[in-house]
This record gives structure tokens, sequence and C-alpha cells, in this order.
């Protein structure tokens, strides 16, 4: 199934500049939505990767201050 979409001059002219060889807007277009899709997914991997390296800092000052509790004497 065709649809047709209105595009103001100013997208049209951007799309145009994307273009490659005799690519169609069509193209270009499911172009822009896989750059779109992968940045995502690269982001979230970039997300869960910095959660990561957070919660192991995390454990290791837990460590440290296990450690110092450890040598305090708490009773007033």
């Amino acid at each position: 199934m065709i649809t047709t979409i209105q595009l103001d001059e100013s997208v049209k002219r951007a799309l145009d500049r994307l273009k490659e060889n005799k690519e169609t807007y069509e193209q270009v277009i499911v172009n822009l939505i896989r750059l779109v899709e992968e940045q995502r997914k690269k982001q979230e991997e970039l997300l869960i990767e910095g959660c990561k390296v957070m919660y192991q800092d995390m454990l290791d000052i837990n460590k440290e201050w296990e450690a110092v509790d450890a040598e305090i004497d708490w009773e007033w």
C-alpha cells in the first residue's frame, strides 16, 4: 500500500541532502529510522554498562565502610 504524505519544503530539502545516488525518500527515511534504533540500542547498552560500573563502585565503598565499622566501638 502506498500512502502519500505532505512534506514542508524545508523537510524535502533536508531529505534531498541526505540522499545518496538515486535513493528514494522512503529509503532515506528507512535509513534514518534504522539509525535511530541503533543509537537507542547503543544508548541502552551504555546505560546498563554505566550502572554496572556504579554498582561495583558502591560495593567497593561498602566494603571499605564495613572495615571501618568493625574497628570503631559504637557504644556511647
